[in-house]
């Protein structure tokens, strides 16, 4: 994303909220059902099935019309990387699973989205499940899962559209190990991309908090506590996310495992320093976003305060003008004694008594800017200049 469109999206992100796809939980299954039933749910789209195969000397990609297309390519290759997008038919994922040697229980969570990720060793695979950075205008994760065997690794994502393009690209270009490796590395490229994907996501968090907190300082008002509410949230739900997979990440790479070799469990630490700095960066931004509700509070507080030192101050000079005109407004008649209010009777009596209140008020707003009351204190010294 370029650096000038930055600021217009995390703004976009925070006065129009992004749409989130509907999360799954148990597709159509009551409790109670057989253990590895798959049914999938009708409002997934339907699943485009392509395979990427690949070896030192060159590639081939295809997308297929029938899952037992993938026969073609297990032999002739050395890795070949299957990627099912959509999860709308069963019999093209049980179908799949047969090919391939799935176990039920496997697929089942396949396509019940929302699991915890986690990792799962069987006899001829070993199942990651791995949730994916919003993609898009998505702000919630999607989960991807990862099947790796001897020479393949299948994938299955909710939707289409991911943040796995990079590593499509380094195997179509030959670019990088990828190519010259087997498909333990193409497991590990697919999970840094995954982890690298949530950096970019993370830099809008930040620039939203920031636009969030000068909005706060300068107009605050009961719309900003929604909004750093659901920030808050979101950066909860990709916590909840990322923590599990770097416990997951931890063990593929210290378990004694067939499927990945020692050369590739030196890159899986690479990945797992990357997850610790998203989920660092994550507890960041969530310390921020706590803080900009004591910000907004203070602000609040700062404002009724400015209010109560107006209304005091009012009150304040109101006070003796007050008493000034309880004075003369009690009703003693001068004509029986020279003590009674003889000003009563002056020429210039009630506009004495005008000036007396004004020149009361007058010497109050002295008083009061003097002492820093009324006014900004700082910016009279910055006008009047440092002093020599």
């Amino acid at each position: 994303m370029e650096p000038g469109h930055r600021k217009d999206h995390a703004m976009s992100r925070r006065h129009h909220p992004a749409k989130k796809h509907p999360r799954r939980r148990r597709a159509n299954i009551q409790p109670g059902a057989v253990p590895g039933l798959v049914v999938a749910d009708p409002q997934s789209p339907p699943p485009v099935v392509t395979v990427l195969a690949y070896g030192p000397d060159g590639y081939e990609e295809k997308r297929l019309e029938q899952p037992a297309e993938v026969r073609d390519f297990l032999g002739k290759w050395p890795a070949t990387w299957v990627c099912v997008d959509g999860l709308g038919d069963a019999e093209v994922i049980l179908e799949l699973g047969r090919l391939f040697g799935l176990h039920p229980l496997a697929l089942e969570d396949v396509v019940n989205s929302g699991h915890r990720p986690k990792l799962e060793e069987y006899v001829d695979h070993v199942f990651l499940i791995a949730p994916m950075a919003p993609y898009g205008d998505q702000t919630a994760t999607e989960q991807l899962n990862l099947f790796l065997g001897s020479n393949f690794v299948l994938t299955f994502q909710e939707y289409p559209g991911d943040c796995l393009g990079p590593v499509r690209e380094r195997i179509r270009k030959g670019a990088g190990r990828v190519r010259h490796e087997g498909p333990d590395h193409l497991a590990y490229a697919l999970l840094d991309a995954l982890i690298d994907g949530y950096f970019p996501v993370l830099e809008d968090y930040g620039e939203r908090l920031e636009l969030l907190e000068d909005e706060i300082i300068l107009h605050p008002d009961d719309e900003m506590v929604s909004h750093i509410q659901d920030t808050k949230r979101e950066l909860l739900g990709l916590r909840r996310a990322l923590f599990p997979l770097r416990e997951a990440i931890n063990a593929l790479m210290r378990d004694d495992t067939q499927f990945v070799s020692d050369s590739t469990r030196v890159y899986l630490r690479d990945c797992y320093d990357h997850a610790i700095q998203v989920l660092d960066l994550i507890e960041n931004d969530r310390e921020l976003a706590s803080g900009l509700m004591d910000i907004y509070l203070s602000s609040l507080s700062n404002r009724m305060n400015e209010v109560m030192k107006v209304l005091t101050l009012i009150a304040t000079i109101f006070i003796p003008l007050t008493f000034i005109a309880g004075v003369y407004g009690m009703n003693f008649n001068p004509s029986t004694s020279p003590l009674n209010m003889p000003e009563l009777n002056w020429k210039w009596g009630y506009p004495f008594c005008l000036a007396l209140m004004a020149g009361t008020a007058g010497a109050l707003l002295v008083a009061f800017r003097k002492i820093g009351w009324l006014g900004s204190k700082r910016r009279r010294s910055l006008q009047k200049g440092p002093e020599r």
